[in-house]
């Protein structure tokens, strides 16, 4: 059997599992007791790229987990054990939250294969991560709700990706004994906005664990403006343009009264056809074919997706751990003045944080630049002597 037919298998199983939590909310428990947010559903070994090299063992695994509104979703990912045997109280835990890989099926990071349609990305954050296993700590990575399992992928929806984020860390304690309580989030991107999320709710969903730090980079946000910017035709429309149908798939996921396909011209719908069967990378070669001029629908109500978007801002939150957040001057993706102004309200809701500025350093290069800052935050939060932070 090849890689893609065991994940189906997994998916089938994974799949009968979501139906006996429902059954079980209709009071008729599924063989096997409490399946609740966390429970492990499959697992099994991979060789793949998506394994960590300096891991005793890398487990692809699905999970039950809930998404915004709350209705359990099954989500995969994947579980690197160190190798060694586990100190007292188990091994640390990193929950990584990555950053935008797309929202079709083959975009999740569990399923990276070289020359796969996110191996570009994937491999490079891997290598970062593979760091962390190295040193002796468990790595869960997850694909986030609907990449690489039934339903849409919420794209950019911090309540749905925090559950994914935390939720993994209770799967890997099912899944091996070793696994620590203890544990830290670190997000890019997308996940950095994640990373936020959990910062701000992940004590509260998870009280049994301890979740000692976060680390937020270059993160995601003011996706509420995207319909006014793409409307105006500001600078550097042209490399956001892949972004625009991520993020209009990513609301019909949450909230399918908002019609991807009814907000865009028959010119510029290609771009939802390459979202849904590929990954950044084909949205990006489709995007060069459309007009930046002739995006939008002349009936389309945009109001209600920047309405959508509004509710996952992330001005409102207060990180209740300690939180380092770290940006690069040259990302044109994420700028230094969306971050700064994020980092000022955070501050400003009395959030104890840390904000690291990389001169020169872009989008991805803040993964390698910023590493030995990362490090030495969350070893200084884990013996609770965190560094003096920026404000709080």
């Amino acid at each position: 059997m090849n890689d893609s037919s065991t994940r189906s298998v997994l998916g089938a199983f994974a799949l009968a599992s979501m139906l006996g939590l429902a059954a079980c909310a209709n009071g008729n428990p599924p063989e096997g007791g409490d399946r609740s947010p966390g429970s492990l559903v499959t697992h099994r070994v991979v060789t793949t790229t998506a394994a960590l090299p300096s891991a005793a063992r890398t487990e692809l695994i699905t999970y039950l987990s809930e998404d915004a509104t709350g209705q359990p979703v099954l989500v995969s990912g994947t579980v690197a054990i160190p190798r060694g045997e586990a100190p007292e109280g188990g091994w640390p835990v990193v929950s990584w939250a990555h950053g935008t890989t797309g929202v079709g099926d083959a975009c999740a990071p569990s399923a990276d294969t070289i020359g796969g349609p996110a191996h570009s990305y994937v491999s490079r954050a891997g290598a970062m991560l593979d760091r962390w296993v190295a040193d002796g700590n468990v790595v869960v990575q997850t694909d986030y709700e609907g990449l690489g399992t039934p339903g849409g992928h919420p794209y950019m929806n911090g309540e749905s990706a925090r559950n994914s984020v935390v939720d993994i860390v209770r799967a890997a304690r099912e899944l091996d004994a070793d696994v620590g309580s203890r544990w830290t989030v670190i997000g890019h991107s997308q996940g950095g906005h994640a990373a936020l999320y959990t910062a701000a709710g992940g004590p509260d969903r998870a009280p049994e664990l301890e979740l000692q730090a976060a680390v937020v980079l270059a993160p995601g946000s003011r996706t509420s403006d995207v319909a006014g910017y793409f409307a105006s035709g500001g600078p550097g429309i042209e490399q956001a343009l892949s972004f625009l149908p991520v993020l209009l798939l990513g609301a019909e996921a949450a909230d399918p009264s908002l019609s991807a396909d009814a907000m865009l011209t028959d010119t510029a719908r290609p771009l939802l056809a390459a979202a849904r069967t590929g990954c950044m990378d084909d949205v990006r070669e489709a995007a060069a074919r459309v007009p930046v001029d002739n995006l939008f629908a002349p009936d389309a109500d945009m109001s209600r997706l920047g309405e959508y978007y509004a509710t996952q801002e992330l001005e409102s939150l207060t990180p209740v751990v300690p939180t380092l957040v770290v940006q690069g001057t040259a990302d044109v993706l994420v700028s230094r003045a969306a971050t700064d102004r994020i980092t000022e309200a955070l501050c400003g809701n009395g959030a104890a944080l840390t904000y690291s500025v990389y001169d020169g350093a872009d989008h991805r290069g803040v993964l390698e630049e910023s590493f030995p800052e990362t490090k030495a935050f969350v070893d200084k939060a884990r013996t609770g002597d965190a560094s003096t932070p920026t404000c709080g």
